[in-house]
């Protein structure tokens, strides 16, 4: 096996015991960069002065003798809407094309007490709305199982880093499915922490009661490790909880003996392909065999929860975007005057789908519509929660698919906007709620392309997620899923 195609946890084995060098991991991860990364466009930049000093810096601190952390000397990616500081962060938009921040976002600065081996920044639909990447205003990322194909959003670049070898892992961002999407499509694990359960300081705003920062990995214990070094209060977000972080790893525990599943009637419906059907159920009777009991459950909201979420998202990302005037930092396009200069900064330099979710966003707050439409999806998003809320009761943890498809085809979806936001039906409730959701794969098409499957839990719960992703990972591995 090829260094580029090992785990984290793996990787730090053999870095403890000298086998392997961070400098020769780093090569070896930046000449697959160099042989793929043509084909898959994962990226928007690379860093590696950086990658290779602190490559060089880790090397140092082995051969003292010094003990290293479990991500130390790994290299990763960052997603392009995570401040770094010193480094560019465009969020794939034009008008932040030479964005430099003068600071570190939080979730960065955590994971950098860590050490890892910071290989870039990857691609995304522009300021993280879409579910293709092909909203980048730079590129479209393809999917390393099948470059006609779409690596999901808006995290692609980050989940085909991944999985083509280009990172061992990655941060994303998920405001409506954004890593749980990607990570399926991919066929890599892929985490939404509950909100707030990572500090936003510092991700680039698309919808701020929404957003959170999570990993993409190889396999679950890579995702508890990263979990770890992220998660937190923050100060400076007001939104993060003050809740203690557990350490994620001690429920990497292979038992699910008698936890209690739910399977939501709502997420089996007309329109899930047939084949992720199948899979995602296969999931369900490997957790039933290992001992955990299966329960049909109801989420009755479900069905407003794509209405709900695009009308709470766009609406507080217009507000979110008023500050791209081109007036104190990013891009301009000058004008006859003040008024001119912003007209044609924003009409020229953001992209399609943002300009169209600022319009309905404003539409949805105006003077004679707020009630009618930003008003009624906040109460629409109590109900989402109350539902979650009361299946709870009744379950320990919810398994349902992650995309009613695997891959689409780059193009097939992407004049079609309705149709592209049905693609978010089983990730969006989550948000909404607040919730924990784990992605990890659970077969293949005929076509070959990755299927995957989430597992929800409790607020503050990514625990009991953690443990059943890890138990069945385990289980699956040996029939090679």
């Amino acid at each position: 096996m090829n260094l580029y195609e090992k785990t984290a946890h793996e990787l730090h084995e053999l870095l403890t015991k000298k086998e392997i060098s961070a400098v020769e991991l780093t090569e070896n991860i930046f000449s697959r960069i160099d042989e793929k990364e043509s084909e898959i466009g994962a990226y928007i930049t690379l860093t590696r002065d950086v990658a290779e000093k602190s490559a060089r810096s880790v090397d140092e601190k082995i051969s003292r003798g010094e003990k290293i952390l479990p991500l130390e000397g790994i290299p990763c990616a960052i997603k392009d809407n995570i401040c770094t500081k010193g480094i560019k962060t465009t969020c794939a938009s034009k008008i932040l094309a030479n964005f430099v921040p003068p600071y570190d976002a939080t979730a960065y600065k955590k994971l950098s007490a860590q050490n890892p081996v910071v290989l870039g920044k990857t691609n995304l639909d522009e300021f993280a709305m879409g579910g293709s990447t092909e909203n980048s205003g730079f590129h479209v990322t393809k999917n390393p199982h099948d470059t006609t194909r779409v690596p999901g959003g808006s995290s692609g670049g980050s989940a085909a880093a991944v999985a083509s070898g280009e990172a061992i892992f990655s941060l994303g961002s998920d405001t409506g499915g954004s890593i749980r999407q990607p990570a399926s499509f991919c066929g890599v694990v892929g985490l939404k922490p509950t909100y707030g359960r990572v500090s936003r300081y510092g991700l680039v705003a698309y919808a701020s009661s929404l957003d959170q920062i999570g990993p993409i990995t190889r396999d679950v214990t890579d995702c508890a490790n990263v979990l770890n070094a992220i998660a937190g209060h923050d100060e400076m977000d007001s939104t993060s909880t003050p809740a203690n972080v557990p350490d994620f790893t001690k429920s990497l525990v292979a038992d699910v003996k008698g936890l209690k599943i739910g399977l939501p009637k709502e997420y089996f419906v007309k329109g899930i392909d047939a084949e992720v059907e199948k899979s995602v159920r296969d999931a369900a009777k490997v957790f039933e065999n290992l001992g955990a009991e299966i329960f049909e459950i109801s989420l009755p909201h479900t069905e407003f929860a794509i209405s709900t979420y695009y009308l709470i998202a766009p609406a507080e990302a217009a507000t979110n975007l008023e500050r791209y005037d081109g007036v104190s930092y990013g891009e301009r396009i000058d004008g006859a005057d003040v008024v001119d200069m912003m007209k044609n900064t924003r009409s020229k330099l953001f992209g399609e789908e943002v300009k169209r979710r600022i319009m309905i966003g404003n539409y949805a707050l105006s003077a004679g519509y707020y009630d009618a439409y930003y008003l009624k999806a906040l109460k629409v998003r109590t109900l989402i929660q109350k539902d979650f809320v009361d299946a709870f009761k009744n379950v320990d943890v919810i398994l349902a698919p992650t995309a009613p498809t695997a891959a689409f085809k780059i193009g097939e979806m992407i004049s079609n906007p309705l149709k592209m936001y049905l693609q978010d039906v089983f990730t969006v409730p989550l948000n909404l709620a607040g919730l924990p959701g784990i992605s990890l794969p659970c077969g293949w098409t005929k076509n070959n392309l990755p299927i995957g499957f989430q597992l929800i839990g409790k607020a503050l719960d990514e625990e009991t997620i953690l443990r059943a992703a890890f138990t069945y990972e385990l289980q699956a591995s040996s029939f090679k899923l």
